[in-house]
């Protein structure tokens, strides 16, 4: 959310915009909703001690991934758009209800999106596809990008909390290191599986497995 406020204060700093009032309103609309998303973080990163001891409660409901997926996706536009990249949706999967808890499955697809385009390649275009697929009983959410990749050590210990990965002087990457340790958490809270292949210099693809909401 930081990322795309500061981008879209950076744009109505614009003459072209501040002269429209349209795009001053889109731009306003960004700002406030990325500013919701960011309180939401945050209550989400103060329950990280819960997360050490199994003890958040998911607030579960039915929720049609593929809604959540689109919304995620929209609020990366203009990172993606900055970076002169773009996201690719293929929601193929004919079953996408889920029983889920709404922000931490927004957080945990936000996570893996934000994580592609942190990871991604110098004076590359970032290429984010994201895909659905499902059968009988799981719904399955695959994230690849064409961003700096892993080797062997990286993949093994991705899931860590707090690991990140050395990338030598190519990037200077804040934060954490929760991301991906809270995605795997979240996953298996929701009772999925999430692995990750990679090719290092080539990207890498995240899928989750979720069960489908039982009818």
């Amino acid at each position: 959310p930081i990322a795309t406020i500061s981008l879209a204060v950076d744009a109505m700093k614009n003459e072209k915009v501040l002269q429209n009032r349209e795009k001053i309103a889109y731009f306003s609309g960004i700002i406030k909703e990325e500013n919701q998303r960011m309180n939401r973080q945050v209550e989400t990163i103060l329950k990280a001690s819960q997360l050490e001891k199994q003890e958040v409660e998911l607030n579960l409901k039915p929720l049609h991934a593929h809604a959540i997926i689109k919304d995620v996706a929209d609020n990366f536009a203009l990172q993606l758009e900055e970076k002169k990249g773009h996201a690719e949706l293929l929601l193929n999967a004919d079953q996408d209800l889920v029983d889920a808890d709404e922000v931490h499955f927004s957080n945990l697809v936000n996570n893996l999106i934000d994580n592609a385009i942190k990871y991604s390649k110098d004076n590359t275009p970032v290429f984010v596809k994201i895909s659905t697929q499902s059968n009988a009983k799981s719904l399955f959410i695959r994230v690849e990008d064409n961003g700096i990749g892993m080797n062997r050590e990286t993949l093994k210990r991705v899931f860590e909390r707090f690991y990140r990965a050395h990338t030598g002087n190519i990037h200077n990457v804040k934060g954490f290191g929760l991301g991906l340790s809270y995605v795997k958490t979240m996953v298996e809270a929701h009772h999925g599986q999430i692995r990750v292949d990679s090719t290092l210099g080539r990207g890498s693809i995240f899928t989750i497995e979720l069960p489908l909401k039982k009818g």
